[in-house]
């Protein structure tokens, strides 16, 4: 298929010794899938490890089962006139489309699945690589099968009187050969209204009433009981006004797919049945309903109190809302609502509403919860009579049990990855971090990221800090070294950082640790953290000066008068060419108690000649090894002039960030005595 012949490609051998690059994996939702004809389903693709621009694109082929060598091309993000003819006009209707998760992830969508769409899907992303390296398409197999889920129930429009009982049946069957589970819901409708779950039988065999539902399946008045091995039949007793409305049943067919989660392939819903409720008096209830208990901090929440009476239109109710005993708003038979306190202000500003939803649903609903708005809420309703004046007066109030709620703080659900380049590095080597968001990070949230150093002391010092508006600042610590560009910090793309070191110096060893923090904009505009992660990994150093010795070596410690003879001076450890060591031999005539300097092969790689020995330098030649700091000296034509003791000195030095220089440190090598024999 496309990309086939670079699925995977050898590292480049003109590559240094240690030298990797970033691998490209291309990876493909895991097959094989069975999807139901009809359906709209999604296949994702993502890829990782490339280079080049953060928006890759994708091309998606198929292999059909009836020529599995041969490539169809279906859709690409890149190229309008990829999809073959078989696909060009379901790919123009967008009965087939690329989703765009982000840039490096993507799904595609088939809207109307056919029994010709079986196969063997390949998603391939267009190389953006230096070089080839790693894999660019990957496969799996779609199975399509035929949409065997029914959903059948009798209509019909049922008369009942409030305390009567409601017995419907729906039946639920599939021939679907490969093992599903089925689940089963029972609605509520009025009108154009939202539907409201009753109760239902999750494919895990799990019964659970809706929240209208939940208290009176507790006390036994919702039932949902099996008959047969096809039939589900719901009950309700002890009938309400409010539970007027069209009923209906909903079943979902649902397959495990490889990666163990369950999938939900074909829903379908039955004809529904009228049923129609007398209240019997004028009586009336209320009952307060909110979706949950426990909330985070900026999360809406909506207070329900919904009053149950027989001909609402034609009589006069008003509503007060109270917090934690506290009157907040009230409205009168004219649904104006009036607010107290603080909550007026919330109201003035968008983040609170009080409001009349229909003749017996009434809401209060805070946009964006605080921590104070922990605590206990109800309403009470109170139904007023109007005199002959058209004044009101109070007739009967009724309220129903506080609703307490919980709001914690706001808490993260990102996740950090760090990548070190090495744990152990040598004095003067580059360090270099990645520190990648994993997951949690949403599109709304901005992120703030800080690079700290633990040392052994377990003293913390902050690196450098990349706001979320971008902006760097260096620790204070570290800002004249960050100014002559000894640290630099770098977004590769949203959620992954990069903080790099130059020319460590055993200081920088320790626990290096990146803390990012998430950041959202609350409704008044303010940024607001969310939290923060952080994750860390150690580094050690070790110093250049660490087991430095320098050794003087001849083979010929005495000479034959008109010989050659050399003398080595060797440096230990074996250091990297980009260290600087300095080499002087130094020289004591026999006879003499002082040693002079008699030439110097210095940092840079220059020679400096002593000027007490002039003779010498006609007849001396000195050579620095291109693998290592090792000098030789060699004399040419030996007289008594070179007799005595040699001695070579190493100086070990470290280039600082600033450009000047440091001596590390000096080693003076053992005495070699040469004698000059006449012949």
């Amino acid at each position: 298929g496309v990309g086939a012949a670079c699925q995977e490609v050898m590292l480049d051998s003109s590559l240094p010794t240690g030298m990797a690059l970033a691998q490209r994996q291309v990876t493909v939702q895991e097959g094989p899938l069975y999807r139901t004809e009809g359906s709209h389903i999604t296949l994702w693709c993502k890829v990782s490890g490339y280079q080049g621009p953060a928006e890759q694109n994708f091309q998606w082929s198929i292999y059909l089962p009836s020529a599995p060598e041969r490539e169809v091309q279906i859709v690409s993000t890149v190229d309008p006139s990829f999809p073959y003819a078989i696909y060009t006009q379901r790919v123009r209707n967008r009965g087939i489309y690329v989703e765009r998760v982000q840039g490096d992830a993507v799904l595609l969508h088939i809207t109307e699945l056919q029994d010709r769409d079986a196969g063997e899907y390949e998603c391939h992303t267009p190389n953006t690589d230096e070089r080839y390296f790693g894999s660019y398409s990957a496969k799996m197999n779609l199975v399509v099968i035929p949409d065997s889920l029914r959903v059948t129930a009798v209509p019909q429009t049922l008369n009942k009187v409030e305390h009567d009982s409601l017995e419907l049946k729906c039946e639920v069957s599939k021939s679907t050969v490969q093992h599903s589970h089925v689940s089963i819901a029972w609605y509520r409708q009025r009108g154009s209204e939202m539907p409201v779950e009753v109760v239902s039988l999750s494919r895990d065999f799990v019964l659970r009433a809706g929240s209208a539902y939940a208290q009176r399946q507790a006390t036994g008045d919702v039932r949902l009981d099996k008959v047969g091995e096809t039939t589900s039949k719901l009950t309700i007793y002890n009938l309400h006004p409010s539970d007027q409305g069209e009923f209906y049943c909903e079943a979902a067919e649902w397959i495990q797919d490889p990666d163990k989660s369950w999938y939900a392939m074909t829903r379908k819903r039955s004809q529904g049945a009228i049923v129609n409720v007398q209240a019997t008096d004028k009586e009336f209830s209320v009952r307060l309903e909110t979706d949950k208990r426990m909330y985070i901090v900026g999360e809406p929440v909506e207070f329900r109190c919904i009053l149950e009476a027989q001909n609402v239109p034609d009589r006069y109710f008003s509503i007060s809302w109270a917090f934690n005993s506290s009157l907040i708003a009230s409205l009168g038979p004219n649904a104006v609502p009036v607010l107290n306190n603080e909550f007026a202000q919330r109201e003035a500003l968008g983040q609170l509403k009080v409001a009349k939803e229909s003749d017996n649903v009434f809401v209060l609903k805070i946009y964006r919860l605080r921590l104070e708005d922990s605590g206990k809420y109800n309403c009470r309703v109170t139904e007023r009579e109007k005199t002959v004046t058209g004044d009101f007066i109070d007739k009967e109030s009724k309220r129903p049990k506080n609703i307490p709620i919980t709001v914690l703080p706001l808490k993260t659900s990102i996740s950090l990855e760090i990548i070190n380049n090495a744990s152990t590095v040598l004095e003067g080597e580059s360090l270099r971090f990645g520190c990648n968001v994993r997951s949690g990070f949403g599109p709304q949230s901005r992120l703030s990221i800080a690079w700290h150093l633990v040392d052994k002391l377990n003293r913390r010092s902050e690196i450098v800090r990349l706001d979320r508006e971008g902006t760097l600042q260096p620790g204070p610590s570290y800002a004249e070294r960050s100014s002559y560009g000894g640290i630099q910090v770098e977004q590769v793309r949203p959620g992954s950082f990069t903080l790099e070191i130059f020319n460590s110096i055993k200081a920088d060893e320790g626990h290096y640790e990146c803390r990012v923090a998430e950041w959202t904009r609350t409704l008044d505009g303010e940024w607001q953290m969310v939290g923060e992660r952080h994750a860390g990994t150690p580094v050690s150093i070790t110093a250049l000066e660490a087991g430095f010795a320098v050794t003087a070596i001849s083979r010929t410690p005495g000479v034959t008068y008109n010989e050659s003879f050399d003398l080595q001076c060797i440096i230990k450890p074996h250091y990297p060419s980009w260290v600087p060591v300095s080499v002087t031999w130094r020289f004591q005539p026999a006879g003499s108690t002082e040693f002079h300097d008699l030439v110097t092969f210095t940092r840079d790689g220059g020679v400096q000649w002593g000027d007490r020995y002039m003779g010498f330098r006609t007849r001396t030649a000195i050579e620095k090894a291109e693998s290592s700091n090792n000098v030789r000296l060699s004399i040419s034509r030996a007289s008594d002039t070179e007799a005595g003791k040699y001695q070579c000195v190493a100086e070990l030095w470290r280039k600082n960030y600033n450009s000047s220089w440091t001596r590390l440190a000096d080693r003076t090598s053992n005495l070699l005595e040469i004698r000059v024999l006449r012949p």
